[in-house]
C-alpha cells in the first residue's frame, strides 16, 4: 500500500504541475496587453508569482520520485495526465 500512496502522492503534485503551466500559459499571453501600466504590472507579478509555484512544485515532484527511476516517471507522468484529461 506504501508503493500506490506514494504513486498517488506524485500523481497529485503532477497535476497540481500541470495547472499551474496551464495558468501561467494564460498570463504569458496577456502580459503588456492592457494600455493601463497597473494592471500590465499585476499581470507581470502573476505570471511570476505562478513561474515561482512551478518550480517549487517540481522540487517537490523530483524529492517524492524515487531515484533512478526515470522511465518510471515518465510512464506514470503520461498516465496521471490522460488521467485528468490533459
Amino acid at each position: 500500500m506504501g508503493d500506490d500512496y506514494a504513486r498517488g502522492q506524485r500523481d497529485g503534485v503532477r497535476l497540481a504541475l500541470a495547472v499551474l503551466e496551464a495558468e501561467e500559459a494564460k498570463w504569458a499571453a496577456l502580459l503588456g496587453e492592457s494600455r493601463s501600466w497597473r494592471t500590465n504590472r499585476t499581470r507581470e507579478v502573476r505570471h511570476k508569482t505562478l513561474q515561482v509555484a512551478q518550480t517549487r512544485v517540481q522540487t517537490l515532484l523530483n524529492r517524492l520520485s524515487p531515484k533512478g527511476a526515470i522511465a518510471e516517471v515518465d510512464s506514470e507522468l503520461v498516465a496521471a495526465l490522460e488521467k485528468a484529461g490533459l
